[in-house]
C-alpha cells in the first residue's frame, strides 16, 4: 500500500534538517575526544577509554531503535520523532552541566557515559525514523534525492560540530577551555535540539503510515512481524549499513583523533581538516542521491563498494604524509566516499522493508550494523594504529568490510523509482 500524495515540502524539510542535532552531538563527542579524555578520565589510556565509552553508548542504538521502532510502527513516525528529540535535548543539556574528574573524581566519567547511553538510546529511533518518514513522504521517482537529505543534513550537523570545535579550541586558551570553554559546544547543541523539537510540532504524519492506519492493516507486534516476514530485507539492510557506517565513522568522525594521535597534528589543525571534509560530504550527498534515482540503488552501491576497497587505504597513506596538501586530498577523498555511501544507503536500506514493519526491521538490520561498524570501529582503529604502528590500518579495515559486503550488493533487488519492498 502506498500513499496517494507525497508530503508537503515543509514537513519534508523539517524532518530532513532534524538529523543535524543527532550528528552534531555524536560528531562533537569524537571531535572533542582528546579534550574530554583529559577532563573526564585519568591515565595513559584516557583517549582509548573515551573512545570505548563512545562504543558502549553506541551499542544502545539498536535497543533504542527497537523500542522506538515498535512505537513508530504502531503509533506513527511523527510521535516517535518528537519523543526522540526530547530525550536528545535533555541529554545534551545535562552534558553541558557535568562536573569534571578534577571536581568529583572518577564519577565524572561514569556520568558522562550514562548520558552518552541516553543519547545513543534516543538516536536509535531518530535516524531510522527520519529516513522512513522521508521515504514514505517523497514522490516515488525522487525518493533517492529526498531521502539523501537525511545524510546531507546530518553532515551539516557534523560540519557544525567540526567548525565549532575548531573555533573553540583555537580561540579559547587551554586553561579556560578545560574550565568552561568545552561546555559551550554542548550548550549550543542543546539550544539547537530544543528549537528543532518545537519545529517538529508542525510536521504532518507519514502518508504511507496514515494509509495503513485508515485501512486497519497495522500489525500489533511490528518487531515480531519483521523478524518472521522480512529477514532477508533486514540482512540486506545490515550489509548496506555496515559499509556506510565504517566508511563514515572511520573516514570522517575518527579522523581528528587519528590526525592528532597518529600523525601529530594539533587539535586545531585536525579539526580544520575535518571541517573541510564535512563540506565535501554535503556537496557530494545530493548528487549521489539523484544518481541513484537515475541509475538504480544497486549499481551505485556496487561502484561505491569497489571504490571503498581501494580508496581508503590510499587516503590514509596520504593523511600520514607530512605535506598539508596531501593530507587535505586524503581527507576529501575519504569524505566524498563516505558521503556517497550514506546518500544511497539511506534510501536503499529503508526500501528493503515495507511500511508496516519498516522501523522495526531497520532497528534489527541497519541500526545494529551501525552500532557494530560505527560505534566500535573508531576504538578498534585506534587500537590497531597504536599496536601495529601502521598508518594505513584504518583504511584496511574499510577495505575488508567493502569486500565482505560486495557479494550481497551484487545480488541486491533493485528498488529504484518507487519499486519499494512489499
Amino acid at each position: 500500500m502506498t500513499a496517494s500524495r507525497p508530503l508537503d515540502r515543509r514537513s519534508l524539510v523539517l524532518a530532513g534538517i532534524s538529523t543535524v542535532v543527532e550528528w552534531y552531538d555524536f560528531s562533537l563527542f569524537l571531535y572533542f575526544a582528546t579534550v574530554l579524555a583529559r577532563l573526564f578520565f585519568q591515565g595513559e589510556d584516557a583517549v582509548l577509554t573515551t573512545l570505548a565509552g563512545f562504543a558502549v553508548a553506541y551499542l544502545m542504538r539498536p535497543i533504542g531503535a527497537m523500542v522506538f521502532g515498535h512505537f513508530g510502527d504502531r503509533y506513527g513516525r511523527r510521535a516517535t520523532l518528537l519523543v526522540s528529540m526530547t530525550l536528545m535535548t535533555t541529554a545534551m543539556t545535562l552534558t553541558a552541566m557535568l562536573p569534571t574528574v578534577t571536581q568529583v573524581g572518577p564519577v565524572a566519567g561514569v556520568l558522562l557515559l550514562i548520558l552518552r547511553c541516553l543519547m545513543g538510546f534516543a538516536v536509535g529511533g531518530e535516524y531510522t525514523g527520519v529516513v522512513a518518514y522521508l521515504l514514505e513522504g517523497a514522490a516515488p521517482r525522487r525518493r533517492g534525492l529526498v531521502t539523501s537529505m537525511a545524510a546531507a543534513t546530518s553532515e551539516i550537523g557534523a560540519l557544525l560540530a567540526a567548525g565549532i570545535s575548531a573555533v573553540t579550541v583555537s580561540f579559547i586558551p587551554a586553561p579556560a577551555l578545560d574550565s568552561w570553554g568545552w561546555r559551550l559546544p554542548f550548550v549550543f547543541g542543546a539550544v539547537l535540539a530544543g528549537a528543532i523539537l518545537l519545529a517538529r510540532a508542525f510536521m504532518q504524519e507519514s502518508p504511507e503510515f496514515e494509509a495503513h492506519r485508515r485501512a486497519g492493516t497495522l500489525v500489533r507486534w511490528p518487531l515480531g512481524h519483521a523478524i518472521t516476514r522480512y529477514r532477508s530485507g533486514m540482512l540486506r539492510g545490515f550489509a548496506i549499513s555496515a559499509l556506510g557506517s565504517i566508511t563514515y565513522y572511520i573516514g570522517i568522525t575518527y579522523l581528528p583523533v587519528y590526525l592528532t594521535s597518529a600523525v601529530g597534528l594539533t587539535e586545531a589543525q585536525a579539526l580544520q581538516l575535518a571541517t573541510v571534509a564535512a563540506v565535501a560530504v554535503i556537496v557530494v550527498t545530493p548528487f549521489v542521491g539523484m544518481l541513484s534515482d537515475r541509475l538504480g540503488r544497486r549499481s551505485v552501491l556496487v561502484a561505491l563498494a569497489v571504490l571503498s576497497a581501494v580508496v581508503p587505504y590510499l587516503s590514509f597513506r596520504l593523511l600520514a604524509d607530512t605535506t598539508p596538501i596531501m593530507a587535505l586530498i586524503g581527507a576529501i577523498l575519504l569524505a566524498a566516499l563516505a558521503g556517497g555511501v550514506s546518500a544511497v544507503g539511506a534510501v536503499a536500506t529503508a526500501e528493503q522493508l515495507p511500511a508496516r514493519g519498516r522501523l522495526s526491521g531497520l532497528a534489527l538490520g541497519a541500526t545494529t550494523a551501525t552500532a557494530l561498524f560505527g560505534g566500535l570501529t573508531p576504538w578498534l582503529a585506534q587500537v590497531l594504529v597504536e599496536r601495529t604502528d601502521s598508518s594505513a590500518a584504518p583504511g584496511i579495515m574499510i577495505a575488508l568490510v567493502a569486500l565482505a559486503v560486495l557479494p550481497v550488493l551484487l545480488t541486491l533487488p533493485e528498488t529504484q523509482a518507487g519499486r519499494v519492498a512489499r
